[in-house]
Order: C-alpha cells, then structure tokens, then sequence
C-alpha cells in the first residue's frame, strides 16, 4: 500500500464520498465513523508519504501507464509532502469535531454534507500532489465547488455569500486557465517538471509573461489576497461552523501553495524577482492585506467574521514571506502555513462551539462566558495570544523568521507595517477576552442568543439552543465539562490548542527536518 500512497491520498476520499452515500441511505448513523476512519487512512498515509520524502527524497508516481510528460504523474517534494500532511490532519480533526454542531445546523442533511467534504478534502489533496498544471486546474475546481455547495448551506445570507463566491471563484478559475492554455500554445506541455525546462529560452515571450499574470491573478483570488478578497468574509462568516473551521484553515493555504509552486517550480525565482517586479508588487499588495484585514476586524462585532478579516491579514503575512525572496522570509511563510492552519482551525471551532451552546457568535455574547465554558475560552485565548505572536505558541516563531525576512532584505517599512498589524490583532483578540473574563458589568445577565425570530435562521434549524444557565449536564458532556461544548467538538478543540503549543516548542525541528528544503535555489 505504501507504495502506491500518493495515488491512495486522492482516491480514498473519492471513494469515500461515493460510498457514504449509499451508506447514508441504508444507516445514516455510520456515516460519521466512517468518514473519520476514511480521513483517518489519509492522515495515515500522509505521514508515511512525509517520511518517505525526508528519508528517501521526491516521490514520482506515474498514472495510467504513460510516462511523463504526456503522462499525468504526481511529485510529491519537502514542500507538497508538508501541505499534505497538514490538510489530512486538519480534514480529520475537524470531521471529528463536527458531528454535533452539523446535527444541529444542519438537520437531516448530514449525509450530502460529509460526501460533499470528502469531495472537498479530495480537491485540496489533489491539488497539492499533482505535477500537471491542467490537472492542478481540475481538482482547484473540485476545490471550489464543493466549497461553492458547503457554504451556501449556512445560515442567514450564506446562499448570496456563495453565489459571491461563485462568481469571484470563476473569474479566478478562468485567469488560471487561460493561463494553462497559454503555456500549452508555446511550449506543448502541461507536466511542471517539463515546463520549467522549457520555459527558460521563452521567458522574453508575451505570450508567457501573459500566461504568469494570469495565473498569479487566478490564484490571488482564490486565497482572497487583497484587493481580491471580497468574496471571504461573508462566504466564512455565514458558512456552517464545521466549514468555517475546514476552509478557513486549508483552502488558503493550499492556494499559497500553488503561488508558490508557479513562482519558484513552474517558473525560475529569477523570472519573477529580477526579470519582472513581481515580488516588489506582491510585498506591497501583501503590506495592503495585513494592514486592511487588521483594521476591518476592529471593527465588527461577529466572531466569526472578525476572524475572516484576521485570515485576510494572515494571507498577507504569507505572501509577504514570499515577497521578499530570501531564506528567512521563506522559511517564515512556509512555517506560517502551517501555524496559521491550526490557529485559524482553533479559533473557528472554539467559535463553532460558542454557536453550539448559545445559538450565536456575536462577540457580546462572550461576555462572562468563562464561567459557563472555561476549557473553551482558555483554547480560544491560547490561540489568540499565538495569533498576535507571543511566546512559546507557535505564532510567535513564524512571525520572527518573516520579520527576520523584511530586515534581511532591507524592507523597513514591511517590518513596521507588520509589527503594527500585529499590535492591531493583539486589540482585536485582548477586547475579545477582555469581554470573555472581564465584562464591564458581572451582574448583567447573559444575553438571549438570538431574538425569537431570528432562531430559524441558523442552517435552517428552528432549536438553536437556549443561553447558557445553571444546570445538569448535557449530552456528551462529563465531569467539569457541564456547560462546555459535546467531548466530540471539545476534544478536537484541545487537539488543536495542544498542536499550537507543540509547533512552537518544535518548530527548529519542523524547519530543519523539512522546511529548510523547501528554500528555492538561490535565496
């Protein structure tokens, strides 16, 4: 099995989808065991495919019987093996998290959502092992629309938010096929490897500096890089939870992997840091984001959406490390796909949980909310303080190596731009917590969740949950834990809140075992 692994990632998910289907349609029940035991094969397999790599180098695995580059092959380097290993886990933990919140979200519609994931979870997988830029093209569609049919299930404005979604979404899925088409016209190839062969002697061709400018606008809205960010914050504030939690985590970073990818693989660092500014307008666009994204979450008041803006900030950080081209700023951003993946996995569960127990996610209904779910608040300010970058969570290390970046390269105001930004998500989260453990008035009652007729708003279920009280304990939850969230979302919370610490305390293990060889030649 172990050989055929790289095949095994995509097709088992696949499968998977399939056959949850008709599994839901005989005992709806097993869906959930069996999608987990699915994820868990990947997760699995992902590991071994990671070892494989830093043991024994790049995977190369040919499909159908031809051989590269008229054949489809998958390359699996350091860097998609790192990717592959984070989407696995996360898409596993938070399928584990999600049997309760997506009952009561989303009733009677649990078997289309889980074969819906799986496709999604085959997407992002397949995007990141393949090594032909059609078939990356394909499965960034699979991506999309399974995330276009995810979302548009959620609450309130959630179809409208997709719809958003699905417009922005094509337009980027359009620019990224132009793209491919163009390079196809002058080179006649597809395959990666065989493309940056090729394209070296054709760098000074317009049809190839059209075909790089497409592609980094395709790509720059799927990962909601700003000014091309529009579609994220409604499309991750109105989403289902479980979603929030999956997409918010994955799919950006997945989309920082495929810019990566067409930069430094597809084409030669030097075309876009000496030949074209790419990288100067990117650190730019990229200072934009971070300083954009920081003020908007100042200003709103929904959990779930000052965190969307916080990611559009984050997606700046990692662009910014790969703006300014040199080892630590590389390092840094690679480091930081990783980090940001389980603090924005953390952040959108432990507010997933909140919607569980209280029927809403506005942030004044956190006030005093230590006190009814104690575990939860001290996940969620773990993750806030890793989120602004304070030592020893893992935030504060990738932080460090893409500060580090901007001084290295002299981009002073990069450096300050970024510490500012910082400051501003450390207001944003402090005023959040402060409300949590803090709240201006300890006698003020905790707030109805929602008004009376606002409560069938949420996916559709009309039994959102009264305001937490006194009382016994509910279903699935023990000991201590009688007003936290069910053991099967709480447990996934502190699987995340524990990786945030572990990544920290491991991280100059992480960048010598495996990020040092992601570094493009050169930097």
């Amino acid at each position: 099995m172990i050989e055929h692994a790289a095949i095994l990632i995509i097709v088992i998910p696949l499968l998977a989808s399939f056959f949850n289907l008709l599994i839901g349609l005989w005992r709806k029940r097993l869906c959930y065991p069996f999608v987990v035991a699915a994820l868990g094969l990947n997760v699995i397999l992902s590991i071994s495919v990671l070892n494989t790599v830093i043991n024994s180098g790049t995977i190369s695995y040919r499909l159908g019987g031809w051989a590269p580059p008229w054949g489809i092959e998958y390359v699996i380097d350091h860097l998609n093996a790192f990717i592959l290993a984070i989407v696995s886990f996360i898409s596993l933990i938070v399928a584990i998290y999600s049997k309760k919140s997506i009952e009561q979200e989303l009733p009677g519609k649990t078997v289309y959502f889980y074969t819906i994931y799986l496709l999604l979870v085959t997407g992002l997988l397949g995007i990141t092992v393949t090594g032909d830029v059609f078939n990356l093209f394909v499965f960034l569609e699979i991506t999309s629309l399974a995330g276009y049919a995810l979302i548009a299930i959620g609450r309130d404005k959630a179809p409208l938010a997709s719809f958003n979604y699905v417009i922005m979404g094509t337009i980027g899925a359009c620019f990224y096929l132009l793209g491919v088409g163009y390079l196809y016209i002058v080179t006649g190839s597809l395959n990666i490897a065989d493309l940056a062969k090729l394209l070296p002697e054709l760098y000074h061709s317009k049809v190839v500096l059209a075909a790089f400018a497409f592609f980094m606008v395709g790509v720059a809205i799927k990962i909601a890089l700003f000014p091309l960010h529009v579609w994220l914050p409604d499309a991750y504030t109105y989403a289902p939870s479980t979603v929030s939690a999956f997409v918010a985590s994955t799919m950006t970073k997945v989309g920082a992997y495929a810019m990566i990818r067409i930069m430094f693989t597809v084409f030669e660092p030097r075309f876009s840091i000496e030949m074209l500014p790419v990288t100067a307008i990117l650190g730019w666009v990229a200072a934009a984001a971070m300083v954009y994204g920081c003020i908007m979450a100042l200003a709103q008041t929904d959990l779930k959406r000052a965190l969307s803006y916080i990611l559009i900030a984050e997606v700046g950080y990692i662009v910014m490390g790969v703006s300014v081209a040199n080892r630590a700023g590389f390092t840094g951003a690679v480091l930081h796909i990783l980090n940001d993946a389980f603090m924005m996995a953390c952040l959108f569960m432990v507010a997933g949980a909140v919607v569980y127990k209280t029927g809403s996610s506005n942030i004044q209904n956190l006030r005093g909310l230590h006190k009814k779910m104690p575990f939860t608040m001290a996940a969620f300010t773990i993750g806030a303080i890793s989120m602004v970058g304070i030592p020893p969570t893992a935030g504060f290390f990738s932080k460090w190596y893409l500060i580090l970046g901007a001084i290295a390269a002299q981009k002073w105001l990069f450096a300050v731009l970024f510490l500012l930004s910082s400051l501003a998500v450390a207001v944003v989260f402090f005023r959040i917590i402060q409300n949590v453990y803090f709240p201006p008035n300890e006698s003020t009652p905790h707030p109805n969740p929602l008004p009376q007729g606002e409560r069938g708003n949420m996916g559709g279920n009309p039994t959102i949950p009264p305001p937490l009280t006194g009382g016994g304990k509910g279903e699935g939850e023990i000991g201590l834990f009688s007003h936290e969230a069910p053991a099967t979302m709480l447990i996934p919370i502190f699987i995340m809140t524990a990786g945030i610490l572990l990544l920290g305390m491991f991280s100059g293990k992480i960048i010598s075992s495996v990020i040092q060889f992601t570094v493009p030649g050169g930097f």
